[in-house]
């Protein structure tokens, strides 16, 4: 197989993180560019001759490009074999489910999440472990530093492609390409989790349910599982054709951006129960007739019900949650007796607590959740948890959260984005909230009083590591906080988003409309990081 050696590789200005890079689709189409960061990754993970690879995305735009181009790579590496998802098609859940399932070296994950699609819109590549996990952060900068100063990179020199449409084995030079079915594995794990009977059982008495796959990976996977196992109308899943544009919608499942869900849930003659999942399948929204789940209730109602469920009927190791969820799992952690750990965002922290066995499920308020079956957030195993405890308390989503509350007390939660903020901007009022350290320290606030201020800090009770920088947290004396957080998910511009919370013990205040029971906390959000002056912004992108 020739080496290419090139003057000059463009490389990412931007470093990756165990997200992986994710940048516009005109950027990996640079000459060389995606090759880089390829060749930067098999350089670095260094896999034995003849290793297995996972290939797949979530069909977006540019992905069977690339899934051709990383193919060549592969095979010109010294990859034994490739594990290719029918189609191209392969959601991050199913990636995770067959690295584990086939004990493959790691898989390359081509996605950019939540982000928008097409020939304007985001691509995005990651590497994930042996363990199905997303790569650490030492591995992400190794690779990083190797895209700066690579000169060359490995590829088959053969004109033809690979047939992704047809299942099966080829050849591309020594490698065996295995195009196989995206969906059974990943199915067949969800059946050994989950009481299908008794959701079966659920469907043919007249509960109605509508799954919106927002026109990305999670389609085929909700067809089979919903319509063919489960016995749902076909109508039961729209939106179910993956698209490279995504239908030229954002498919990211909150309230925002999945509407056309949620005008159904919430008009005339709503279905029992709704769900969404996202760009490649990894993150999850649930509705009630009229009625919205927050990511963070989901999480505590899940970890209350998980003995109706027969993958966890056996009980909890422990719950984690990011640090910006809200502590309602918390609750369930402390009256279950078990452990509940706060990490920072990011997946590979509760990979890290699921491989030494202290945690079973984890959650983050970006609509994520997931348990030790994978180690990835996973969308529809979130709807399937939700179907099998409304299948076993036959009771709605409503009564469900209502009677979680009263036993619980209520966490008032809500998140603001602030999405395609100028990076200077965001980063002044990150400043000067650091600033104001000092000052805030045990400030009347209106009617709340500072109790602390910090940027969050984490040490992994596992492999020691400290991660530092991880997002402003203001903590009052009645147990509210406000924590301010820049993500990095986007490609153009900064998100800030602020995270609030108030605990409600009083079932009679349960009704409040979030906003409302939080307006107080919000104002005092406003007023001392000067977000509205900073950043010319009046109101958020997106609440949740």
């Amino acid at each position: 197989m020739p080496v290419y050696t090139i003057a000059t590789i463009p490389f990412p200005d931007q470093k990756p993180g165990t997200s992986g890079l994710r940048k516009r689709v005109q950027v990996f189409r640079q000459p060389h560019y995606l090759e880089n960061f390829v060749q930067s990754i098999f350089d670095t993970i260094a896999a034995p001759p003849d290793a297995t690879l996972v290939l797949g995305g979530d069909g977006r735009y540019y992905n069977r490009e690339a899934i051709q181009v990383i193919l060549k790579m592969a095979s010109a590496n010294g990859f034994g074999r490739v594990l290719v998802g029918k189609g191209g098609i392969l959601s991050t859940p199913a990636a995770s489910c067959l690295i584990r399932k086939y004990r493959t070296f790691g898989g390359i994950i081509l996605s950019a999440s939540h982000n928008p699609g097409g020939p304007g819109g985001d691509f995005g590549i990651k590497y994930n472990t042996a363990n199905g996990g997303p790569a650490p952060e030492r591995t992400t900068e190794a690779i990083y530093a190797a895209s700066k100063t690579i000169m060359q990179y490995r590829i088959a020199d053969v004109a033809s492609e690979i047939e992704l449409d047809a299942l099966g084995d080829s050849k591309l030079g020594d490698m065996t390409v295995s195009v196989i079915d995206p969906v059974s594995d990943y199915a067949e794990l969800m059946e050994s989790l989950f009481d299908f009977a008794a959701i079966r059982a659920l469907l043919s008495n007249g509960f109605r349910i509508r799954f919106d796959a927002m026109h990305a990976v999670t389609g085929p996977y909700a067809r089979e599982i919903f319509v063919n196992r489960l016995g749902a109308p076909a109508d039961s899943v729209i939106n179910a054709e993956p698209l490279p544009d995504f239908g030229g919608g954002h498919p990211d499942p909150n309230l925002t951006y999945a509407h056309e869900l949620v005008d159904i849930l919430y008009g005339d003659n709503a279905p029992d129960f709704g769900a969404a999942s996202d760009g490649d399948g990894d993150r999850n929204m649930i509705l009630g007739r009229h009625f919205f789940v927050t990511p963070s209730d989901s999480l505590a109602i899940i970890a209350a019900n998980a003995h109706l469920v027969p993958g966890y009927k056996q009980g909890l190791a422990g719950i984690a949650r990011s640090m910006p969820t809200s502590a309602a799992a918390d609750r369930v952690a402390a009256a279950l007796n078990i452990p509940c750990y706060e990490t920072p965002t990011g997946w590979k922290f509760f990979g890290n607590l699921m491989d030494a066995g202290k945690v079973t499920l984890c959650g983050e308020e970006s609509f994520g959740t997931g348990s030790d079956h994978i180690r990835e957030k996973d969308g529809l195993w979130a709807v399937l948890f939700w179907l099998n405890i409304l299948a076993a308390r036959r009771q709605s989503v409503e009564t469900i959260v209502r009677e979680h509350r009263a036993r619980f007390g209520r966490n008032v939660y809500s998140r603001h984005d602030y999405e395609g903020i100028p990076g200077d901007a965001a980063n002044s009022v990150m400043k000067l909230l650091h600033e104001r350290f000092g000052e805030l320290q045990g400030a009347q606030l209106g009617n709340y009083k500072v109790l602390f201020c910090d940027d969050f800090s984490y040490t992994d009770p596992v492999d020691g590591s400290v991660s530092i920088g991880q997002g402003v947290r203001i903590g009052f004396t009645d147990g509210s906080r406000i924590v301010f957080r820049l993500s990095g998910t986007g490609t153009e511009g900064a998100t800030l988003r602020i995270y609030l919370e108030a605990f409600e013990p009083d079932v009679a205040q349960h009704h409040l409309d979030a906003q409302e029971a939080l307006a107080g906390l919000i104002s005092i959000a406003l007023e001392i990081s000067e977000l509205r002056q900073r950043t010319g912004r009046d109101r958020p992108t997106v609440i949740t």
